[in-house]
């Protein structure tokens, strides 16, 4: 994108959407050595395209820095794993799925989707462009290519005999810069009566519950319907239905295939989302430009409980080391003034530090060791499952604090 240029209709930006000041990258954990190195901070701040509503940032940093080596693996949440398994067993039915059949998925992480797929014997291949991911993927059974996903590489792989029936991207239209050569590429992969499903945190829930901590240098994007639509017909691909979905604090999932391909009628969930998001404002600027005040109130809130808290002698730590909570963390100015600590599954991320706050991470078995007053839950999105599995911090007279949409104690 060209600086303060709409990555999509290329219209000037102007208007800003949510300046969250400085910050630096969501995902770069630290070692103990980088905690006394500069470590470099960038502007946070999403600006709208009064022309398509696209919600964006700039881009301040490469693909390839932010991805190349990720900290993210999707198989450490067992919420998000039974996603993806009901997924694949509808999508099999739904589109007749068989031996014969390709998957492909762009942006495949550690395998946790194909997985199921290929459990069914159904070819697959993962395109992932974070080398440590993907070979996590190799070891676990799932043929994927370390690339980033674009025309070119779309190209290669239709060269190559490789075309896909069902083409996912789940959670990656927003890691994606080049917004254009991205979706462009899905329409050369796609066979001619294939499908493509996308699913994306749903840029009206985001703005309804004040899900501001979702924005981050790694997400360039932040979706409407209205807007997605007009993207994918851009590049003749047509949306012909579309799922409301709880996961991320609500997100879509959306069902495309190429505009000349009559055999799928339009559902009537589509004028359903549409009609929300009209209702909402979300085909006018003012909805946008408005936001800038709730995320306000919302770091007004959990600082207020986190000053009450420490002033009263309470001890307070994290659950979680997710990239949310790194914004979340950095906007709000929380250290470990407030925070002693953080503990998460995922044993790369254990041992690190937070990036900006420098808050350590450990094991879950910390917190039954120090027993804390209250578990903050940073990835409030799996707060059903997070207050499931350490249902034990009750035994001490702990308590849940979920800081989205507003600060609050959770039974």
């Amino acid at each position: 994108m060209n600086s303060r240029n709409c990555r999509f209709c290329q219209h000037a930006l102007s208007h800003s959407f949510a300046d969250l000041g400085m910050s630096p990258l969501s995902n770069a954990y630290l070692t103990t050595d980088q905690l006394y190195r500069m470590e470099p901070f960038y502007p946070l701040h999403a600006y709208v395209c009064d022309e398509c509503f696209l919600v964006q940032l700039e881009e301040f940093e490469s693909p390839q820095n932010i991805f190349s080596d990720y900290a993210y693996f999707s198989s450490y949440s067992d919420t998000w794993l039974k996603h993806s398994q009901e997924y694949a067993g509808k999508a099999i039915t739904q589109f007749g799925l068989t031996g014969s059949s390709l998957v492909i998925e762009i942006a495949s992480n550690d395998g946790y989707l194909l997985q199921y797929f290929k459990r069914a014997d159904i070819p697959v291949l993962g395109i992932e462009p974070a080398e440590n991911v993907a070979e996590a993927a190799r070891k676990a059974g799932i043929q994927t290519q370390v690339d980033f996903f674009g025309k070119k590489l779309a190209g290669q792989l239709v060269d190559q005999g490789k075309q896909a029936d069902l083409l996912i991207g789940n959670n990656v239209l927003a890691h994606v810069p080049d917004l254009n050569d991205f979706v462009a590429g899905m329409k050369i992969l796609l066979k001619p009566e294939g499908t493509i499903t996308l699913e994306f945190p749903h840029l009206l829930r985001l703005m309804e519950n004040n899900q501001f901590d979702t924005i981050y240098h790694e997400h360039f994007s932040y979706f409407s319907f209205l807007t997605v639509e007009k993207v994918l017909a851009y590049h003749g691909l047509k949306v012909f239905d579309v799922e409301e979905l709880t996961t991320h604090g609500g997100s879509l999932r959306i069902f495309a295939c190429h505009a000349e391909n009559k055999e799928q009628p339009l559902r009537n969930s589509l004028a359903g989302v549409r009609r929300q998001e009209t209702l909402a404002g979300l085909d006018h600027l003012k909805a946008y430009t408005a936001f800038a005040e709730q995320v306000r109130e919302t770091k007004r809130a959990l600082l207020e409980f986190l000053i009450d808290a420490r002033r009263k002698g309470k001890s307070v730590v994290g659950y979680g080391a997710p990239a949310k909570g790194n914004t979340l963390l950095n906007y709000c100015g929380i250290g470990t003034d407030f925070l002693d600590y953080t503990v998460d599954r995922n044993p790369h991320k254990q041992g690190r530090f937070l990036p900006g706050t420098h808050i350590p991470i450990h094991a879950p078995e910390k917190i039954s060791q120090t027993k804390p007053d209250y578990v903050l839950i940073l990835p409030w999105n799996l707060k059903a499952e997070i207050m499931e599995q350490m249902a034990g911090i009750r035994n001490w007279g702990g308590e849940f604090v979920v800081p989205i949409p507003r600060a609050e104690v959770c039974a």
